[in-house]
């Protein structure tokens, strides 16, 4: 049996994608105009004052509909009369330093042959305090399905050949590219520039100079497909916290494997996800199609409760990415990495989604005391240990003082931020949001480690060994019950751990059951946080679920029997 078949059941019919934009709304990064031609010089300022807002609200990035009524009515506009406006908008946006670019243009045909003209606009403007606008997708999908390939190809411009050679650039070990398997997890990037133009490691460019050259910068997070490595999937899912994933499904094969698992822990973790079908040369158009309906199938049950959405051309892929994250909609693309079908949808898609936060929901994490959490540990002659992460809250500077812990006693010890790197750049500072290498020099009291966190000393953190969650049981075997003594791994955040259940409000749980439970870390204290989702595991056994109480460890005294 399936260990996520509870979540998947047959569900609700398709949801066809509205023809008619609906009303505008006052929050977000999408404006309607219906002209812009000649304003005045107080209307002017106005409009440049709004495009700002606007801007703020996608950070960065705004989408304005030209020709459309602030009631979503697609109005349109005379050819003279769209490029009128269209300068219009150019000179609002030089104004603040941003870039234009048409995405696309719709024809409205009136009676006695009148054709008018609506025009969708990308705005983009680096935020000041960044110097891109970053994103981290998560690739997931059954081992064998394309990830690597895909990614290859994406990275490198370059199609396949059928036999895997475009991976090759993305395996880190000797045994991956004799196995064709990824083991680990790897990071590759792709960027565009204002124009929307794809930039990547073409024409010979080096990392550094895709940082250089793009505005939008994506960072492709590689994880692992086979039940072997699948604790490194999970890793991938919770420590480095992607704004959203890729789940790559092979036309051939379809639905089988780990597929279905890593759509379940993306789900139990909220983070949204694409559908990739790959490897579409290999099979007739039919049985695309039939893999397709498979996974829109999947999509509808009441596990997932996901609008799926074909993209097959780019008004599809369009209106998908500027809806991705208002709506539960979840893109279908069919591509081939050999023939390149369907990858110029998959970029475009890519190009136009917005920043997955908002700037409200930003700047609050951004106000808080900084939390950086551990992911990578590195070690580097001449400059010592460097620890790779993520910022979760706050700012972290050059110079600050930070608090680096837990260690094995529960104890947190005073660093200082040496240096900081983001996209193999040096920066001066890195923000809630964005992932960063620290230099931290030469660690002599405190043992670096994954899982360890660098705090701000004003939060006086206290690791523990115990903690209180509110779970639910995806799968477990159906003669058995999970209770009191029941061992399971941990995945909150970076922090992967085996521990033991110890307190159970019910005499047992078991498939499809919720439960309150206490658990016992069983080798060494960590950092958590209440709210944070967790998943654990044990063979078939998998759940998830939310940490409601922690309960601080103060030292050997309070070290729990074992």
């Amino acid at each position: 049996m399936d260990p996520l078949i509870g979540l998947f059941v047959v569900g609700a019919d398709d949801v066809e994608m509205p023809e008619v934009l609906p009303p505008e709304l006052e929050e977000g990064n999408i404006e309607y105009k219906f002209k812009l031609i000649n304003p005045t010089e107080s209307r002017f300022e106005h409009l440049v004052t709004q495009m700002k807002w606007r801007l703020q609200e996608g950070d960065g990035e705004a989408i304005y509909e030209i020709g459309v009524e602030d009631n979503g009515l697609l109005t349109g506009l005379t050819s003279s009369e769209l490029n009128g406006s269209l300068n219009t908008l150019t000179q609002m946006a030089e104004r603040l330093g941003a870039t234009t670019s048409v995405i696309r243009k719709k024809n409205i045909k009136e009676p006695y042959g009148v054709t008018r003209h609506v025009a969708e606009v990308l705005i983009r403007k680096v935020p000041d305090s960044q110097q891109f606008i970053d994103l981290r997708m998560a690739v997931l999908g059954n081992v064998d399905a394309g990830k690597s390939t895909l990614l290859g190809v994406l990275t490198h411009g370059e199609h396949d050949n059928g036999r895997g050679r475009a991976r090759l650039n993305l395996f880190r070990h000797l045994h991956e590219i004799q196995s064709g398997r990824t083991s680990s997890i790897s990071h590759e990037i792709i960027g565009f520039n204002s124009n929307g133009e794809l930039i990547n490691y073409s024409e010979s460019r080096t990392a550094e100079e895709i940082c250089q050259n793009s505005s939008k910068l994506i960072t492709l997070i590689d994880l692992c497909g086979h039940q072997r490595y699948l604790k490194t999937t999970i890793f991938g899912l919770t420590g480095y916290s992607p704004d959203f994933a890729m789940l790559v499904i092979s036309a051939k094969t379809g639905l089988v494997g780990t597929t279905k698992e890593h759509l379940g822990f993306a789900l139990a973790l909220q983070v949204p996800i694409v559908v990739t079908v790959s490897k579409t040369d290999t099979c007739s158009g039919s049985q695309v199609n039939a893999v397709i309906s498979q996974v829109e199938k999947l999509l509808k049950s009441p596990g997932c409760k996901k609008v799926p959405f074909r993209i097959d051309t780019e008004d599809d892929a369009i209106t998908a990415a500027s809806h991705f994250h208002n709506e539960s909609i979840c893109p279908i693309f069919a591509v081939s990495s050999v023939t390149g079908q369907n990858l110029h949808l998959l970029l475009k898609f890519l190009n136009v989604l917005p920043p997955m936060h908002s700037t409200k929901e930003r700047e609050k994490h951004i106000q808080q005391h900084a939390e950086h959490q551990i992911d990578e540990v590195y070690s580097i002659q001449g400059v010592g240990k460097v620890a790779g992460g993520t910022v979760l809250r706050g700012s972290i500077k050059e110079g600050d003082q930070l608090l680096l812990g837990p260690d094995g006693h529960g104890c947190f010890h005073p660093i200082k931020v040496l240096s900081l790197q983001r996209n193999r750049l040096p920066c001066r500072m890195a923000t809630a949001g964005q992932t960063a290498c620290i230099s931290l020099g030469n660690l002599d009291l405190c043992p670096l480690r994954k899982g360890m966190v660098l705090l701000s000393p004003a939060l006086q953190p206290s690791a523990c060994y115990e903690f209180e969650a509110d779970v639910y049981v995806l799968f477990h075997q159906s003669n058995t019950y999970i209770c009191r003594g029941f061992q399971v791994v941990i995945h909150v955040a970076n922090v992967r751990q085996t521990a033991r259940i110890i307190k159970i409000n019910k005499n047992g749980l078991r498939t499809n059951m919720r439960g309150v439970v206490r658990i016992r870390f069983n080798n060494r204290p960590e950092y958590l946080r209440v709210g944070s989702r967790l998943l654990f595991r044990e063979g078939k056994t998998k759940g998830m679920g939310e940490i409601t109480k922690v309960f601080p460890y103060y030292g050997d005294k309070d070290l729990p029997s074992r």
